[in-house]
């Protein structure tokens, strides 16, 4: 996980960095774009690409505090290109991060109790939750098992911290070499997700995870999960041997045995993932290859007992409830509407000074969507009127104004930071 980072990053002479080191970067939450509106003139002017990065900072279950929110507008200010990317993984990212200004910025981004640890590359990505406003005591218990999950599935090594923390190296072996009990000496074929649903909202899309996690609530009360496997959307076009796939649920386990399953099922899959095609190599590939039973077999064997038999649920909602809800905790919650997930002000539309007003006062947090829209959570009676005159004196909206159809788009991020778009998407779409 160390490569060549520490030299590279303080190589001053260019804003790149090889592409070995590129492809570490990813595991510490990053990597290296270029600015595709300035290549040709650049090239031109015998200059190299307008090289920067984009940097993204998982918040398990997408709940923030006020002051991290603040934070994440800090650091989108002084090192970004002063917006925040809120994403369909309820994480943050942000883009236009300089070489020279990466190392402060996940200085700041720690400092605030947020990581980019893992963040992108092959390992376990942003533990998503639904961020249910209505069941408030049930969605509270749910977040603190995505976040144990979380946790306990990051990396262990020490490399992050000694380059971007300014750690002391420590080897925890004999021979010199990390650790990695749940990632091995070579970490996973290919990312991996996890979702949790609350019912009857199916927000996170749990049946498009590679481990889904679904609520079972009797009396108000968490009884344990549902365990969904095998899904993902992703395929590549015109290769009939990559497809989407929609999980299969395999039965029900008590919240106890949860850290304990998603840990064997992510080494199932770091032990008989494709490593010879990367294309090929998504945990629902591995499972369609030797086939449902034998997984559960396997599963079964690892953990030493078995899943019980599903329990009923139902989903009726996927999408987000716009404008202001009431919890089952009597708080209250706001459901804003967030055009592609880009907090930004532009001429006609402070939204980002709004926010950064609103987290000045607010006591609660903030929620980032599967959608890519965010709530303002846990809004006590008393803060609710100041937080409704600074929804009203910014304009910020819930959307409702909006078609169904303007509410329910998305448009990924593209040019010019893109490398692999082909064309516009989020500058085009309004």
């Amino acid at each position: 996980m160390r490569g060549s980072l520490v030299e590279t990053l303080e190589n001053a002479i260019t804003g790149s960095i090889p592409e070995d080191d590129n492809r570490l970067m990813k595991f510490h939450g990053s990597y290296m774009q270029d600015d595709r509106d300035l290549r040709n003139e650049r090239q031109k002017q015998k200059l190299e690409p307008a090289y920067q990065f984009m940097l993204r900072v998982r918040a398990a279950g997408g709940i923030v505090t006020p002051d991290q929110w603040l934070m994440m507008d800090r650091v989108a200010q002084k090192y970004a290109n002063g917006t925040i990317r809120l994403t369909t993984r309820q994480s943050f990212q942000l883009h236009g991060v300089l070489k020279w200004n990466m190392k402060k910025t996940i200085r700041e981004v720690n400092d605030a109790l947020l990581s980019t640890l893992a963040a992108c590359g092959d390992v376990n990505r942003n533990v998503m939750c639904n961020p249910n406003p209505y069941q408030s005591e049930v969605h509270a218990e749910v977040y603190e098992w995505a976040s144990r999950v979380s946790n306990h599935l990051d990396p262990h090594t020490k490399a992050y911290h000694e380059i971007w923390l300014d750690g002391e190296k420590v080897v925890d072996s004999q021979d010199g070499a990390e650790q990695e009990p749940i990632y091995g000496r070579v970490y996973l074929p290919r990312k991996f997700k996890i979702g949790i649903a609350v019912p009857p909202s199916n927000d996170v899309d749990v049946f498009s995870q590679d481990l889904g996690f679904i609520a079972i609530v009797e009396d108000g009360r968490l009884k344990g999960f549902n365990v969904s496997v095998g899904g993902g959307m992703g395929m590549s076009h015109g290769d009939p041997l990559t497809y989407p796939q929609v999980a299969q649920v395999i039965g029900f386990i008590t919240p106890d045995q949860m850290i304990d399953l998603a840990e064997k099922t992510v080494m199932i899959q770091r032990d008989y993932g494709d490593r010879s095609v990367r294309k090929h190599a998504r945990f629902k590939y591995t499972i369609d290859d030797r086939g449902i039973d034998w997984f559960v077999g396997e599963l079964t064997a690892r953990l030493g007992w078995k899943l019980e038999a599903a329990r009923p649920y139902h989903f009726d909602n996927n999408g987000d409830r716009y404008g202001w809800v009431k919890g089952s905790n009597g708080k209250w919650h706001f459901n804003l509407f967030i055009q592609n997930g880009r907090v930004k002000d532009e001429d006609n539309y402070l939204l980002m000074t709004g926010l950064r007003e609103i987290a000045k006062v607010h006591t609660g947090d903030f929620r980032l969507t599967a959608n890519q829209n965010l709530i303002i959570g846990n809004v006590s009676s008393q803060k609710k009127k100041k937080i409704e005159d600074l929804i009203k004196e910014y304009g910020l909206t819930d959307g409702l104004h909006y078609s169904a159809l303007r509410r329910s788009s998305m448009a990924c991020v593209a040019l010019p930071t893109c490398g692999l778009a082909m064309a516009e998407s989020e500058r085009y779409l309004p």
